[in-house]
């Protein structure tokens, strides 16, 4: 099976009720596609991963190989409660924290807002054309993540170093993503990435020519009324080459209430903050109790 490419460039044009269809079918059956001629500088984008490759060299890969899990590792012990990644978060709306993170340059930074300020625009038009396809307003989903202070944009940046032991670790355990939109700036030569479509794990190849890849996020089923579902996805250790991943999401804001758009149906509402909390403690088991407690803190009309 060939992963759903969406060219954006179709949209203007005779193509694009085709191209629409075809998001569509990515959202309902996959729940991840590629993006390509998505008007993010490609430039750019190689500029982002060279420098995020040197700061792993410099700052983070000694470190790495000295740990704890490491020496397990060698020791032929199976690890199950760690992942075997080396990694960094940087958030961007509504605060920024990049000028805190240890070591890093001021190239880096603003490489990394210039890239960011691209990647929201991105991510806001995928938004609208979610809506679209849902048959809300095209702002829907813009609006609902919101909250008071605007959407939370944050970037994951992940080495996951070439390992000595792939089969007793891996890169990231099982898990959906908590939040909305996801867009991934992924390695264009190592493998690993892995998602669950159809009761099969389901290999995602290295991306070619700065194609985005996009998977959608447990707000996204939710607003939905489960129409559009978040997949469970996972990152498999390699022994060849370490493996890049610049994932960025855009999130709802922490107090942004989250329901099913009216048109669509579902009992009540929560805040994402709420759900973050419940998630933070479930991540790694299955995404259908978290979303039952959620449905039954709304029922009680109550939030926490």
């Amino acid at each position: 099976m060939a992963i759903p490419v969406i060219d954006l460039a179709e949209l203007h044009g005779d193509r694009r009720s085709k191209t629409m269809t075809s998001l569509h079918e990515a959202c309902e059956k996959w729940g991840f596609f590629q993006v390509d001629n998505h008007g993010v500088d490609k430039k750019l984008m190689e500029k982002v991963k060279e420098m995020v490759n040197g700061y792993y060299d410099e700052n983070l890969k000694e470190k790495f190989y000295e740990s704890e899990m490491t020496k397990s590792l060698n020791k032929n012990e199976k690890i199950s409660d760690m992942d075997w990644e080396s990694t960094f978060f940087i958030w961007h709306r509504p605060n920024s924290n990049i000028n805190q993170i240890p070591n890093i340059t001021k190239q880096l930074c603003e490489t990394m807002e210039e890239y960011i300020a691209q990647l929201i625009k991105l991510a806001e038009t995928l938004s609208e054309l979610i809506c679209e396809n849902l048959g809300l307003d095209q702002n829907h989903i813009k609006q609902t993540f919101c909250g008071t202070k605007g959407p939370s944009i944050g970037t994951k940046v992940a080495i996951y170093p070439q390992c000595p032991n792939p089969d007793l670790v891996r890169g990231l355990r099982e898990h959906t993503d908590a939040g909305g939109i996801i867009l991934l700036l992924q390695d264009d030569q190592v493998p690993g990435l892995e998602f669950l479509k159809d009761g099969q794990w389901f290999r995602i190849p290295p991306s070619k020519n700065n194609t985005i890849f996009v998977n959608t996020g447990d707000q996204i089923e939710v607003i939905s009324n489960g129409k559009y579902k978040s997949v469970l996805h996972r990152v498999m250790a390699e022994k060849q080459g370490n493996r890049l991943s610049i994932a960025t999401f855009y999130n709802p804001g922490s107090d942004a209430v989250i329901s099913p758009a009216p048109e669509l149906l579902y009992p009540g509402n929560y805040q994402f903050g709420d759900y973050l909390k419940l998630y933070s403690t479930t991540k790694f088991l299955e995404k259908g109790p978290r979303f039952e407690s959620m449905k039954t803190t709304m029922v009680n009309g109550h939030h926490g």
